[in-house]
């Protein structure tokens, strides 16, 4: 398929006229893309034919599948991507709906090299305890678990819980595809830290004097 950003942003973007008019024409580069799709669908579902037996329903297909991208803010090519992977994926011989399709654009966690959205709540609510440290959790679900919040993941019912981080979790997964920027994760405190009080050195500079003697400075 070819390397076209915003394929559908423009194409059906006019609201339906009442009176029956001419078919208003698609740009050339989502002319492109569509035929493209299409093609690759036929390739990889053998029994197409019993969703498009012929030239009149493939092209009505066509527009139909423009107007759900449309409706769907289907409009850059990786997208599309996603969904042809999941056709290939998906072991069956006839063509998905539009609504499927549509479904298949978005990509899973683990397509992005993300932790799956059950391991990713796990994390979430291990990192919600108060002692715990978020060192070497990822930025995605450190970012997802700030935005349902450390005190909901710790004490909800995990029901309730879960859903939230669920739906947290995936436009998380969204601002990634999206290459937008994530919350740092915070750094560990390294294992001790000293605590440096005026009795704490007095003790110390009692404890050096005894050791000389009670030599003074």
């Amino acid at each position: 398929m070819r390397e076209t950003k915003d394929l559908i942003t423009s194409a059906m973007s006019a609201p339906a006229q009442p009176a029956p008019k001419a078919a208003r024409k698609l740009d050339p580069a989502t002319v492109d893309v569509v035929n493209d799709l299409f093609i690759e669908l036929q390739a990889i579902f053998p029994a197409w034919r019993r969703a498009w037996p012929d030239d009149k329903s493939l092209a009505a297909a066509k527009r139909s599948w423009v107007r759900a991208f449309v409706a769907s803010r289907i409009d850059r090519i990786e997208q599309i991507r996603f969904g042809l992977a999941q056709c290939r994926l998906s072991g069956s011989d006839f063509a998905p709906s539009v609504g499927r399709f549509i479904e298949w654009c978005a990509p899973t966690p683990e397509q992005l090299g993300l932790p799956a959205t059950r391991d990713a709540y796990r994390e979430a609510c291990r990192i919600a305890h108060p002692t715990a440290s978020a060192d070497g959790v990822h930025a995605a679900v450190y970012h997802a678990a700030t935005e349902v919040g450390f005190w909901e993941l710790a004490n909800l019912p995990e029901q309730k819980s879960y859903k939230l981080f669920e739906r947290v979790y995936g436009a998380v997964v969204q601002m990634v595809l999206d290459c937008k920027p994530l919350r740092e994760v915070p750094k560990a405190l390294p294992p001790s830290v000293s605590v440096c009080t005026p009795e704490v050195g007095r003790a110390a500079l009692a404890g050096l004097r005894s050791s000389l003697g009670g030599v003074r400075a």
